[in-house]
């Protein structure tokens, strides 16, 4: 069944589309920050549109004990890391200070991991009195977004812009306090998955992720692009 709804050919095709909406915000100078992986091809035509200079912003969910995939709270790339909590989850699982703490570490560890593969150990570059662009493939949950969004406003970032092509409407409307403006290409309704409204949408893989960061480095220093 095709869902209803706006199709991109792939998510560059989608970013392509989310530039053209986000023009108005080329003479801020913003910052694009990609959420690996799957939002860096779409950042990638966003930053290349905006001649702005793009990167990644790491989160690593934090799982619930014996439920991993329940997520009562994140790590969000910064200086220091913030720790985002869902605090309805919180009060449900009710996990220790010891579990927490070793999950903080634990994700701390692979956000390193992941600094050192994407940036060759690069900090986030500096945010405060930045405009800030979020940009993701598309929204399903929203779980990591909002963490991500809460921990740009801690860092001191001027202004934050959720920019993504596609997104259920009610998680749309839950995301809205927490920037000061969202970007969304489509909302359709029903909403079944991200990967439905794109023609090709394979997984992003680390190299891809590496090889669009460097050309857009290159890009910004007069360089080729892929």
């Amino acid at each position: 069944m095709t869902p209803g709804g706006r199709i991109f050919e792939d998510r560059r095709a989608a970013g392509t589309a989310l530039a053209k909406a986000l023009l108005g915000y080329k003479d801020r100078h913003p910052i694009v920050l990609a959420l690996p992986r799957g939002g860096v091809p779409v950042g990638y035509a966003v930053a290349e549109a905006l001649e702005a200079p793009l990167d990644v912003l790491i989160v690593r969910k934090i799982g619930a004990p014996g439920y991993e995939e329940l997520g009562i709270g994140a790590l969000v790339e910064g200086d220091p890391p913030q720790v985002v909590l869902n605090e309805d989850v919180m009060a449900a699982v009710a996990p220790s200070g010891a579990y927490l703490e070793t999950e903080r570490m634990h994700q701390i560890a692979e956000m390193e991991r992941r600094r050192a593969l994407y940036r060759d150990d690069r900090p986030l570059p500096p945010l405060a009195g930045r405009t800030v662009i979020l940009v993701d493939d598309g929204i399903a949950t929203g779980g990591t977004v909002r963490a991500a969004l809460k921990g740009l406003s801690a860092a001191g970032a001027a202004a934050v812009v959720l920019a993504v092509p596609v997104a259920p409407a009610d998680v749309l409307k839950s995301l809205r306090p927490l920037a000061d403006a969202v970007i969304c290409l489509d909302t359709p309704q029903p909403f079944s998955s991200v990967g439905e409204h794109y023609v090709r949408f394979p997984q992003t893989s680390d190299e891809e992720v590496i090889a669009l960061l460097a050309a857009a480095r290159a890009h910004r220093a007069g360089g080729s692009t892929p």
